[in-house]
């Protein structure tokens, strides 16, 4: 079965519709077998951009809603391939949007089969601008059902208009065809545009095009992620210290400093080279240790140190006021002093 899930875009302005084509039409996500498994409704995927620029700037209208981004998505247990996921994106967007440009890219690179569309929101015949109702998406989907009964896939329960208990929510319907953890789900996702990702905007607006919403700034402590379905999540639930705020910001820094090219492997000594059992940064201590040992001037050894009673009596009260003990006596105070 495929559920169809609308990607909640902040500000969907001409940029960032360049920027979801880019993302989604990516060589790595959309090649299968060394085709690409792409196709346009009303536009070719590699001019998309300009002819929906050129549709918009024609009717003058360039500003507000500039796009629609929907993930069309099939269980890892359907029996399905690549170019058959396309063809029923795309007469799903024939059918829901005959007048608009449509760009429909297939992602394999992940465990579930899905496809991307992207809608220009302004029509090409007449200039109108779409406009979505609150009941448009569960209208969509009844569409969706009935391409995927024509094609022999199997449907989720059927949605009843009249008795409002019956509607699923969202997360209800995402629920009803995942077999796994929507918190692993969110864990890949977050790999996956780490990929991609030189930096926190970039990472925000790859999250995004995945239909994940991404709280990230200073006000806050913990980074916030809300998935398609609704689920919320800090990064310190995530099972693993890598998603911390404060190691992101330490991968983004060294990215920026380093060079960073997408799709390629940090190096061996990169920002999380060494993690102890705790999921913590290596010390600076074992950097350190690394430079010495290819320094060739050593220098031997300390001949061991006794100290007479007076000054180990003064090491021994330095050592406690270092670890916070209080002073027993005025004496240990002059003794300080006197130090």
């Amino acid at each position: 079965m495929a559920t169809l899930t609308r990607v909640k875009v902040k500000h969907a302005s001409c940029g960032r519709m360049l920027g979801a084509l880019s993302y989604v039409l990516q060589s790595k996500k959309v090649t299968f077998d060394g085709v690409r498994v792409e196709t346009g409704h009303n536009c070719t995927p590699y001019t998309s951009y300009l002819e929906m620029m050129t549709t918009k700037q024609s009717f003058k209208k360039t500003d507000g809603v500039n796009f629609f981004h929907y993930v069309h998505s099939f269980s890892n247990k359907e029996n399905i391939t690549p170019w058959q996921a396309n063809e029923i994106a795309r007469e799903l967007a024939e059918r829901l949007f005959p007048d608009n440009e449509c760009v429909i890219a297939t992602h394999n690179d992940t465990d579930n089969l899905h496809s991307h569309i992207i809608v220009n929101s302004v029509s090409f015949r007449d200039g109108k601008k779409l406009h979505m109702s609150p009941t448009s998406l569960q209208e969509q989907r009844q569409v969706n059902d009935e391409i995927c009964r024509a094609h022999g896939f199997s449907v989720l329960e059927p949605y009843d208009g009249q008795k409002r208990k019956k509607r699923l929510t969202p997360g209800e319907y995402r629920a009803a065809m995942r077999g796994e953890s929507w918190k692993f789900c969110l864990m890949k996702a977050i790999d996956e545009a780490l990929e991609y990702s030189p930096d926190r905007k970039s990472f925000i607006l790859n999250m995004e095009y995945e239909g994940y919403e991404v709280r990230w700034d200073d006000a806050h402590k913990y980074i916030l992620f809300t998935t398609p379905e609704g689920q919320k999540c800090r990064d310190r639930t995530l099972h693993d210290d890598t998603y911390l705020k404060e190691n992101l910001e330490k991968l983004f820094a060294y990215r920026t400093e380093h060079g960073f090219t997408p799709q390629t492997p940090e190096p061996p000594e990169g920002w999380l080279a060494q993690v102890n059992s705790m999921g913590k940064l290596a010390s600076d201590a074992v950097c350190l240790g690394k430079s010495v040992e290819k320094m060739m001037d050593v220098p031997s050894a300390l001949k061991p140190f006794t100290p007479t009673d007076s000054k180990q009596k003064k090491r021994e009260t330095l050592k406690k006021l270092a670890q916070g003990h209080k002073l027993r006596s005025e004496q240990d105070q002059d003794m300080n002093l006197t130090m």
